[in-house]
């Protein structure tokens, strides 16, 4: 694995969702958003995945994928590559579970906070409150970090 340095953790932390890239059994590329539950240091990082849809499947069949975000206003970004596995409920312990309640409770607080400074009107029911309880949660151990800030601004 390789080591995260700690403003490559907190850029993560502070992101809403992050685009994971999996491969399909075709070769192509398939992205989706998921949330991020927690992050260690030695380059392991665990994502909530609420359904098992393409990106579950793909990772079934081949491990490789990666994590991308990027902060537009400050034009800054990075993309993590790296080996998926799939841990199921019943390996997920109750702080992995309370990790994500808390991670849900502090997206909604936010969207509210922001739309009511803002006066935005959000989805009605919020969607983050509709998401289900994880049945799974896809870790990833990456091996590559990829620092997306154009040279010229390093």
């Amino acid at each position: 694995m390789k080591l995260l340095s700690e403003s490559i953790i907190q850029f993560f932390h502070k992101q809403g969702c992050v685009v994971v890239s999996s491969i399909d059994n075709k070769g192509f590329p398939h992205s989706s958003c998921k949330g991020i539950v927690k992050i260690e240091n030695g380059g392991r990082i665990y994502l909530l995945d609420a359904y098992r849809g393409k990106t579950f499947q793909n990772l079934k069949n081949n491990p490789y994928a990666s994590i991308t975000s990027f902060d537009e206003d400050r034009f800054i970004g990075y993309c993590l590559k790296g080996r998926a596995q799939i841990l199921s409920k019943e390996k997920l312990d109750e702080e992995m579970i309370k990790a994500w309640e808390d991670r849900i409770t502090s997206r909604l607080t936010q969207r509210l906070l922001k739309n009511i400074r803002g006066g935005t009107k959000t989805h009605p029911s919020h969607p983050e409150a509709m998401l289900p309880k994880p049945e799974h949660i896809i870790v990833i151990d990456v091996e590559e970090v990829v620092d997306l800030t154009p040279h010229h601004l390093k």
